[in-house]
């Protein structure tokens, strides 16, 4: 089953779900701020995606964030974006096998085929 991550106010997340939807697609949203994250989750995909791909630096989260937590993510990125998650692009969408972030054109055609 695919897991949409993200927000529910975010647009790109409301385009991910409603395109999902259309499709009559099988999915779960998971809603960083009401269901929360776990560590385990975020160093994974960390790994797997790296901090360029996953961290959202154009955000007001970002721009609001002190300079000596802006550091934290060179040493401790997991728990930054558990205590902070509106800094993870969204959404993240885990396919099973693979997770993507964001959702254009060259996503869909990925979700196409596991759909």
């Amino acid at each position: 089953m695919i897991t949409v991550y993200g927000i529910p106010n975010c647009d790109t997340c409301r385009k991910a779900r409603r395109w999902l939807d259309d499709r009559g697609a099988d999915y779960r949203f998971h809603d960083f701020r009401k269901d929360g994250l776990e560590r385990a989750t975020v160093a994974a995909w960390l790994a797997e995606l790296g901090a360029d791909v996953l961290v959202n630096r154009r955000g007001t989260t970002w721009r609001q964030l002190p300079e000596q937590d802006r550091a934290r993510l060179e040493t401790d990125a997991a728990d930054l974006l558990v205590a902070h998650p509106t800094l993870i692009k969204r959404p993240v969408i885990d396919l099973g096998g693979r997770r993507q972030v964001g959702f254009a054109a060259a996503q869909m055609a990925v979700l196409a085929a596991k759909i």
